[in-house]
């Protein structure tokens, strides 16, 4: 089923670099004969059920890196998914699913969430990061931009539960050492709050801040009701958001571009939608995207009436319900405050949120690789209104 790269597999045609194999220490085989061990192999993936069983094989899996998502912005922004499957000595160490879009005559990569390491062995880690970095080298690259789900440290910084993470921390050396730099542009949340599906639903709730469960309570007793939602549904949930979106001050896309995407993950049984109603008229939503151990709250929306019967503390709840009956290990809020006080523009949420009492996660964020610095300093600091213009596509 998997086969070793040859020299037609890769645009240039430089045989050491097309063959996808390189040494421990990152250099290409040359002047000695490499153990076998130290080698490393790349296969592109062309077929989406191998992809995604693969990836749900990992332990860092995560949505951005399904083939249904690379489908999807490759269909509504342009990027082109190239997706890579890495071995060494026949084990599956990593995969990486990596949009690729033209600028002139050059080229930016962007991995979201990924790669997906399979453990946290700090030399796998390295002969990825540097066949990254080759293949960003031969293929005339701006900025090569990665995001792997690993976790950095947990808890709030400069509080009691702030606990370093070793993955993360070692991660981020080998990254330093190997000439990424963190990006100034993370576009990912760079910060999450996990909930553990793996106690019982008493032991969640119980957990919960006081005031969350009270709200919960009022919404049960106010008549709210949850329900799930379908591709028919689809109309409503754009609706919502897009009245959440105009009280809340945030810009949103065209319906055509959220019917897509919602539409195409939950056909395929990766997302799924739960609306709040009351006398049967809906008052807001939640979609959750899931594959492998966890569950995110992607989107949330509600209307502008009803809000004091408070739905979206009962949708929350609803959606950990729903996960953890699906197996779910856990559920990601999706994102919290880059600076954790009042000046972080998720200063608010990050209070609804804090109530169901999660974990605080800081993950390592997006590093860049740019072989030329020039192109980069250019791209990044010169060229503003073209980043702003990719990003709206």
């Amino acid at each position: 089923m998997y086969k070793r790269r040859t020299m037609t597999d890769t645009p240039g045609g430089d045989p050491l670099a097309s063959s996808g194999w390189l040494l421990c220490d990152g250099h290409r085989a040359g002047g000695r004969l490499p153990k076998s061990d130290d080698l490393l192999t790349t296969t592109p993936i062309t077929h989406r059920d191998e992809w995604n069983a693969l990836l749900r094989s990992l332990p860092y899996a995560h949505i951005l890196q399904t083939w249904e998502w690379g489908e999807f912005k490759r269909q509504t922004t342009g990027w082109q998914p190239r997706r890579l499957m890495f071995k060494q000595a026949d084990q599956l160490v990593a995969l990486a699913s990596i949009g690729v879009r033209s600028v002139g005559p050059l080229k930016i990569m962007y991995a979201p969430k990924g790669p997906v390491f399979a453990s946290d062995d700090p030399a796998t880690w390295s002969l990825v990061l540097d066949h990254l970095a080759q293949m960003a080298r031969r293929e005339r690259v701006i900025w090569l931009k990665i995001d792997p789900d690993v976790a950095l440290a947990t808890g709030t910084p400069g509080e009691a539960d702030d606990q370093a993470e070793a993955a993360g921390t070692a991660l981020v050396g080998a990254l330093k050492a190997r000439g990424w730099r963190f990006s100034a542009d993370q576009i990912q949340f760079r910060n999450t709050i996990l909930i553990d599906l793996q106690r019982s639903e008493d032991d969640i709730l119980a957990a919960m801040s006081q005031n969350t469960r009270r709200k919960i309570r009022i919404a049960e007793r106010e008549g709210v009701r949850v329900r799930a939602g379908t591709t028919a549904d689809l109309p409503i949930l754009y609706d919502l958001y897009r009245i959440t979106a105009a009280r809340d001050g945030f810009l949103i896309r065209p319906p055509s571009y959220y019917e897509l995407e919602w539409r195409a993950l939950m056909e395929q049984g990766l997302a799924h939608a739960l609306i709040a109603e009351i006398d049967e008229q809906p008052v807001g939503h939640v979609i959750l995207f899931h594959f492998g151990r966890k569950c995110w709250y992607f989107t949330g929306a509600s209307s502008n009436e009803q809000r004091d019967k408070m739905p979206n503390y009962l949708l929350q709840w609803e959606a950990m319900r729903w996960a953890k009956a699906q197996g779910y290990a856990l559920y990601d809020m999706w994102g919290a405050p880059t600076n954790f006080d009042e000046s972080d523009p998720l200063w608010g949420v990050y209070g609804f949120k804090r109530g169901f009492r999660g974990v605080v996660t800081r993950y390592v964020g997006a590093w860049d690789y740019a072989p030329s610095d020039l192109l980069y300093r250019l791209y990044t600091d010169a060229m503003p209104r073209v980043r702003r213009w990719l990003r709206r596509k």
